[in-house]
């Protein structure tokens, strides 16, 4: 069996997508429609940068799914292989669990830029600049994370945000909070706590004003059934209904990504093969959870080709 995997937030990178354009038709046509759904030259920036305008939240989101649809469009249009048939689930992390939707067919590719163009610029609005902060507790797991958060809390926002792999865990809240968590982190069980370059605190109780932004763009939309099961960020379980993937969507904004789970949880039910479309951060990640499956990371012409030929 087999699970499709789309990346999230800071695999962006000036330069994405650029060689790909070249190669494939089928890449340059995803970058335009994204351009022309959002009224932006958002494939120049990803081209050319500048890299402080690419990483702006509004920016990266729609960026990373772009690429990463470009690069599924090319396999599927140009390489001939059919998602049904080729992956049994889909999954991204975070904002990638979009991507996965829209490759699955759940919304269409402009749906989905505009989508994106919203949350970001929501979960950056939902939290002024320099009162949230994001840290990665390295070599710490959950229930090690989990101490260090409360702890460092104190009355104010601390939580964790993305358990990723038994040997990272990143925790998101109120700026001081964070700090202290930091500087808590050695002594309590981490080997290392890093800050992240990151503009707003994801995935923590301080974005409910995004995820009631959300709530009321998604009711808006018509969320088809996906070609395969999602396994879902909040719950690390496979869904298809598209109500409850609707909800889900939303919940994910203040909600931890359960992304260790889900990849363990997908193992389980008989993945063997991993592939990751447009990135290669979740490949790693795979790897330290579940070390006895194939990992694929998909990102230039290539690496399309390899992979069509594989499947094929």
């Amino acid at each position: 069996m087999r699970a499709f995997l789309f990346p999230g937030q800071g695999s962006q990178s000036v330069g994405m997508g650029a060689a790909l354009a070249e190669a494939s038709g089928a890449a340059r046509d995803v970058f335009g429609e994204v351009d022309e759904a959002l009224g932006q030259n958002l494939f120049r920036l990803m081209k050319d940068g500048p890299n402080d305008e690419l990483k702006l939240t509004e920016n990266a989101q729609p960026a990373i799914m772009a690429h990463a649809i470009a690069v599924f469009r090319a396999l599927t249009r140009e390489g001939g292989v059919d998602l049904a048939k080729a992956a049994d689930f889909v999954a991204g992390h975070s904002l990638g669990e979009y991507s996965a939707l829209c490759a699955a067919g759940s919304f269409d590719l402009a749906t989905t830029a505009k989508l994106l163009k919203l949350r970001g610029q929501a979960m950056q609005a939902a939290v002024p600049v320099g009162e949230g902060a994001m840290a990665a507790l390295l070599g710490a797991d959950l229930a090690t994370a989990r101490r260090i958060a409360e702890a460092a809390a104190q009355g104010e926002v601390c939580t964790v945000a993305n358990d990723n792999d038994p040997t990272q865990v990143v925790i998101s809240g109120a700026k001081a909070a964070i700090d202290r968590a930091v500087g808590l982190a050695k002594e309590m069980g981490a080997k290392r706590a890093l800050l992240l370059p990151v503009s707003a605190p994801f995935h923590c109780p301080l974005m409910q004003p995004a995820a009631e932004a959300m709530r009321d763009a998604l009711s808006y939309e018509l969320v088809e059934e996906p070609a395969v099961p999602l396994y879902a960020n909040v719950t690390a379980q496979a869904e298809s209904d598209p109500d409850r993937i609707r909800n889900y969507l939303v919940e994910q904004v203040t909600g931890m990504v359960r992304w260790r789970e889900s990849v363990a949880n997908m193992a389980e039910a008989g993945v063997t093969e991993f592939v990751e479309l447009g990135g290669k951060v979740l490949g790693p990640m795979v790897t330290r959870i579940v070390p006895d499956v194939k990992v694929t990371s998909v990102v230039t012409i290539k690496d399309v080709e390899a992979l069509a030929k594989e499947i094929a």
